[in-house]
């Protein structure tokens, strides 16, 4: 039984450790697909969403840091390179030749995506009892529930 017990908490533990890769790596494929959309987004919208891109690239720099650091502060290894970002990233890079409308409905989506993900992995947190983890997520869900509003509006 308390076997099985530390088992149950090993594999919650691994869980959670490969939400926060996979956040990391949802983040960098974010990251570089932000700075695409920044460079190439053409239109009426320019000066808004060139602008609110570098913004959100920004942002995404430091979720990346903050995901990293909690990793490494409980003694485990984030992902570093981009190699292993793009194999474990629940987001694809920018295909290229999005048109600014295309832009905001696919960070619409990247955005969900992340969130959603971050959802299980409040879950999975808070049965290991890692409220650290959990209120770092919380907060992160809470951004990109402000981030889908906002890019819907823009699309209204």
């Amino acid at each position: 039984m308390v076997h099985t017990k530390i088992r149950e908490v090993r594999t919650m533990e691994t869980a959670l450790k490969d939400t926060i890769n996979r956040q990391i790596a949802g983040w960098t494929v974010l990251y570089e697909k932000l700075h695409h959309y920044h460079w190439f987004v053409k239109g009426t919208g320019f000066f808004t969403l060139h602008a609110k891109f570098e913004e959100l690239y920004n942002e995404a720099a430091s979720k990346v840091d903050e995901l990293a650091e909690r990793l490494l502060a409980a003694g485990e290894t984030p992902i570093s390179t981009l190699k292993q970002c793009l194999e474990a990233s629940p987001l694809k890079e920018a295909a290229g030749g999005e048109t600014a409308e295309q832009m905001v409905k696919q960070l619409i989506d990247d955005y969900a995506t992340l969130r959603d993900d971050l959802k299980q992995g409040i879950t999975l947190a808070n049965e290991s009892g890692d409220d650290v983890t959990a209120d770092m997520f919380t907060t992160i869900a809470g951004d990109l529930d402000k981030h889908i509003w906002m890019l819907r509006a823009y699309l209204s």
